[in-house]
């Protein structure tokens, strides 16, 4: 009995995560000082999005392959945003780690649920920083980590090929 109540529960979340591509729902990111951007703000770019924690290795060095990425794809329409999601993020952290990880992309704050409810990510499940979400011009994902994480979204080689397709669409 326990087994099948097991594989019922995978299944669930297996099936929870919806394909690719999908429609990028709204999300609200605030800002150092208290200003919200909305995501849907940059319909008809291409954004890329990390969910950060701001005491993550990984996210720290995907945040300076993030700006890397800013700065080759901004005139072309490649928008990146980062979101420190950690439960201990505050502006003073966010505002540090965009000084110390020279981002050149808006960097905000969100509770940790809001992140795993956009992501698709159940409460139950183990995840892990960061989580990237690659979004088209027409606000659709088209790339998203496992919730275990995604090397091949977080780093430049892997994820120069994917920008410059989208940014070629219209």
């Amino acid at each position: 009995m326990r087994r099948i109540c097991a594989l019922i529960l995978f299944a669930a979340i297996a099936l929870a995560i919806p394909p690719l591509p999908r429609k990028s729902p709204e999300y609200t990111i605030v800002e150092p000082g208290g200003k919200q951007i909305l995501l849907s703000s940059y319909h008809g770019k291409v954004v890329l999005v990390g969910f950060f924690a701001t005491w993550c290795q990984h996210c720290q060095n995907t945040a300076k392959a993030f700006a890397n990425l800013q700065n080759a794809f901004f005139t072309e329409g490649l928008q990146t945003v980062g979101i420190a999601i950690n439960p201990e993020a505050d502006e003073a952290k966010v505002r540090e780690f965009s000084r110390l990880y020279a981002t050149n992309f808006p960097m905000g704050l969100s509770k940790p649920d809001n992140a795993l409810n956009y992501l698709g990510i159940s409460v139950m499940e183990r995840w892990v920083y960061p989580q990237v979400v690659l979004i088209d011009r027409k606000g659709m994902i088209r790339a998203e980590s496992d919730s275990k994480g995604s090397p091949e979204l977080q780093d430049v080689v892997s994820l120069r090929p994917q920008i410059e397709k989208l940014l070629k669409e219209r």
